[in-house]
């Protein structure tokens, strides 16, 4: 389950992705990501270490995404801000270990439907970018992973 936190961040990335690469001020993304602002402050410096978006400070500071809409993957942003998409320890392939209280990997009766599990989530969550998410609410809704529309 997505913490309240990732969410946040999701619905203020969406948003930087609908400013079209205008900056936007942390308060003007907590109004519109309906979002606490000072959160949200912490969120988006999370964000910026990850690479994800870019701050400028100073009277004109505010945020930036890092790399174009398309190319940030909600999967991307889970990971930065929640660690491994997999349900285990034992079928991550980013963070993999063996669960603490299995005695064999290879006779693990639960292993193969959470490899599956990891597999689906990634693929929806890979293909799905801001830029997809940004497009919601268009008369054309988009084919997650697909171009947008000239």
């Amino acid at each position: 389950m997505l913490s309240q936190k990732t969410r946040y961040a999701l619905r203020a990335l969406v948003e930087l992705a609908r400013a079209g690469g205008a900056q936007q001020t942390s308060g003007e993304l907590a109004l519109r990501a309906d979002a606490p602002r000072k959160f949200l402050e912490a969120i988006l410096l999370e964000l910026s270490r990850a690479r994800i978006v870019v701050s400028r400070r100073g009277k004109f500071g505010g945020y930036i995404l890092a790399r174009p809409a398309g190319e940030i993957s909600f999967a991307e942003v889970i990971r930065a801000l929640e660690g491994p998409l997999a349900l285990a320890p034992c079928v991550s392939l980013t963070a993999f270990r063996k669960c603490d209280d299995c005695p064999d990997l290879a006779t693990c009766t639960l292993r193969e439907a959470l490899s599956r599990a990891r597999d689906a989530t990634a693929s929806v969550l890979e293909a799905y970018s801001l830029a997809d998410a940004a497009a919601q609410g268009r008369a054309d809704p988009p084919v997650p992973g697909a171009a947008a529309p000239p």
